[in-house]
């Protein structure tokens, strides 16, 4: 199992991003929202994630950055379980939508949840 979130898993992408939220899917399980895009890369990942917090929701910075530290965690705990065994490439972007801050054992259980319910849409 890879556990890894290594520079060549992260969406940097501007014109990717655009894409991903004009052409994009959404999963939600609150208060996450994953939105994603079924894509090819050129550098053969499988999947790119982005994580990104509400400055309208959370004003400091220190909130915001916490969170999303938080998020690329329970990502990357999560995603040998979920994605090991997948053959198509997918862009993601993963929200949180929540005013309130958060435990990592909250985020950790949506991230299994928010992942379960996209499995089960992609499958379809």
């Amino acid at each position: 199992m890879n556990f890894k979130y290594s520079k060549k898993d992260k969406l940097k992408s501007k014109k990717l991003i655009e894409q991903l939220f004009t052409e994009g899917k959404v999963v939600t399980a609150y208060p996450l929202r994953l939105v994603y895009f079924k894509t090819e890369f050129e550098d053969g990942s499988q999947l790119k994630t982005g994580v990104s917090v509400s400055k309208r929701l959370h004003k400091t910075a220190v909130s915001r950055n916490r969170i999303k530290r938080l998020l690329r965690e329970a990502y990357r705990l999560n995603k040998p379980q979920y994605f090991n065994n997948s053959s198509s490439s997918f862009a993601f972007m993963i929200l949180y939508l929540s005013k309130d801050g958060t435990t990592f054992d909250k985020l950790d259980t949506s991230m299994k949840l928010l992942f379960r319910k996209f499995i089960d849409k992609t499958a379809d």
